[in-house]
C-alpha cells in the first residue's frame, strides 16, 4: 500500500526555537513527506533531504494592479504565490499539506479553500494571539478553522483557546510535542551537600517565559542559599533587560547567561544542574505557552520542575509530583517552593524520577508520530467524504483551479 503524501509547510525552515517541528519531519515513518518553504536558515543544524523552495513569482504589473486593485483579491493571489504553490504540490503529488503555525494558515487562507485537497493547520502558542496591527486576523482565523478538516492543537489549553477563538471543537485534535527519550538519559541526581543548588531556565528571551519572575525569586532563594547559581540559557530580545536586572539584585556573581546552545551542549547542562525553573506568563498580547519543550525535556532527564499555571505547564508538570506549580508573576511563591523543594531531599529526588515517567508516559516521541500520521489519515478520510456528499447534492462540476485564478 503507497504512503500518503504529505506536503510539510513552514515559511521558514527552520528558526532556531522550532527545533520541535524538526523532530516532527523527520521521525514521520507511515507517511511522506516534503518540506515547502520559502526561506532555508540553520541548515547545517537542521538538515533534511527533500526540501522544496518555493520559487519567488514571475510578476506582471499590469496582471498584479488588476488583481490587487481592481478584483481586490488577496495577496497571495495577486503576488502569483498561489499558482507556485499548485504546481509545486501537483508536481509531487501531495495528498495533503501539513501547515506549521495559525497565522500561515491565515496568509495562505485562499489556497486552503480552493486547493482540491486537504490542508490542516497546527497551533502552538504564538499563533493564538489576537494581532493588534491586523483587527480581522480573529475573522480570518475562524474562517480558517471551516476550511480545514482538522486542527491541531499542543495542548488541552490551546484547544480551549481555539474553541473561544470559534473553532469548531470535534475538528480539533491534540498533537503533543514528542521527546525523543534516547536523546535525554535519566539521570539520578543528588542533593548537593555543599549547598551549590544550580537551578536552570531554558527559553527564548521573552516576555511570556517569566524570566523577570524567575530572577526576583532566585534573589530571594540566594539569601539563605549564598552558593546557589541560577543558569539561564537562551537569546532574545530581553537580556538587557534582565542583565540589569541581575545587578539591580545584586545576583550578578550568581547567574550565569549561557546564551543560545547546541543540543549536546544542552543536554550537559541539563545533567549538571538540579531543578529547572518556567515560571511562564501571560503578556499583553496573550501570546500563550503550548507547552515548552525545555520543560520536557528537563524532566525527560530527571529534573523537577517548579513552574506556574499557565498554557499547557499543568498538562506535564503535576504539582506535587513532578514538581510544583505557583500563580503567575507570583516570585515569592516561587522562592518558597524553591526552599521547600531543596529542604527535602528524599522528595527532590523521587520528584524528578517521577517526572521522567511521565514523559515517557505521555509525551514519548513514536506515540505521538503515530498520532499524528492517524490524524494524517482522518483528514484526508473527511474531506474525501465531504466531497462525496457534495457532489451528490450537487452533481456539477468542480472549477478547476485554473478557473478560479486568472492566467498569468
Amino acid at each position: 500500500m503507497p504512503k500518503l503524501v504529505v506536503a510539510s509547510y513552514c515559511t521558514t525552515f527552520l528558526k532556531s526555537e522550532m527545533l520541535h517541528i524538526y523532530r516532527q519531519v523527520t521521525a514521520l515513518r507511515e507517511v511522506k513527506t516534503f518540506v515547502m518553504t520559502k526561506k532555508l536558515q540553520n541548515y547545517e543544524r537542521f538538515p533534511f533531504d527533500d526540501i522544496e523552495l518555493i520559487p519567488p513569482p514571475r510578476v506582471n504589473p499590469l496582471r498584479h494592479g488588476w488583481l490587487k486593485f481592481v478584483e481586490r483579491r488577496p495577496p497571495i493571489v495577486y503576488r502569483g504565490e498561489y499558482q507556485a504553490l499548485s504546481s509545486l504540490l501537483e508536481r509531487r503529488g501531495a495528498e495533503l499539506m501539513h501547515i506549521y503555525f495559525g497565522h500561515t494558515g491565515v496568509h495562505l487562507l485562499p489556497f486552503i479553500e480552493c486547493w482540491r485537497r486537504p490542508c490542516v493547520v497546527s497551533f502552538h502558542g504564538a499563533d493564538v494571539m489576537l494581532k493588534a496591527a491586523s483587527p480581522e486576523y480573529a475573522e480570518k482565523l475562524r474562517k480558517v478553522f471551516h476550511a480545514a478538516p482538522l486542527i491541531l492543537a499542543r495542548s488541552h489549553s490551546l484547544e480551549r483557546r481555539l474553541i473561544a477563538l470559534g473553532c469548531p471543537p470535534e475538528r480539533i485534535r491534540i498533537n503533543r510535542t514528542g521527546v525523543p527519550l534516547c536523546q535525554f538519559p535519566l539521570v539520578r541526581r543528588e542533593s548537593p551537600k555543599d549547598g551549590k543548588w544550580r537551578f536552570l531556565q531554558a527559553c527564548r528571551l521573552i516576555p511570556k517565559k517569566g524570566l523577570m519572575t524567575c530572577l526576583k525569586a532566585f534573589a530571594i532563594f540566594q539569601r539563605s542559599n549564598p552558593r546557589a547559581e541560577l543558569f539561564i540559557a537562551g537569546k532574545g530580545p530581553l537580556q538587557p533587560m534582565l542583565e540589569a536586572l541581575v545587578l539591580e539584585l545584586g545576583i550578578g556573581q550568581s547567574v550565569h547567561f549561557m546564551g543560545f546552545l547546541s543540543q549536546p551542549d544542552l543536554l550537559a547542562l541539563y545533567d549538571r544542574c538540579h531543578i529547572f525553573l518556567h515560571p511562564s506568563e501571560m503578556p499583553a498580547d496573550e501570546n500563550q505557552e503550548g507547552i515548552p519543550n525545555s520543560i520536557l525535556e528537563a524532566m525527560a532527564t530527571g529534573m523537577p520542575v517548579l513552574a506556574t499555571r499557565h498554557g499547557g505547564i499543568p498538562e506535564a508538570v503535576e504539582h506535587g509530583r513532578c514538581g510544583a506549580l505557583v500563580a503567575e508573576r507570583d516570585f515569592a511563591a516561587l522562592a518558597h517552593e524553591m526552599e521547600k523543594m531543596t529542604r527535602r531531599a528524599h522528595s527532590f529526588r523521587e520528584m524528578g524520577a517521577l517526572a521522567s515517567e511521565s514523559v515517557a508516559a505521555n509525551f514519548e516521541q513514536r506515540a505521538q508520530i503515530a498520532a499524528l500520521e492517524a490524524h494524517y489519515r482522518e483528514a484526508v478520510e473527511i474531506a474525501e467524504e465531504a466531497e462525496a456528499r457534495e457532489t451528490a447534492e450537487r452533481p456539477v462540476l468542480t472549477p478547476q483551479f485554473a478557473e478560479r485564478v486568472p492566467a498569468k
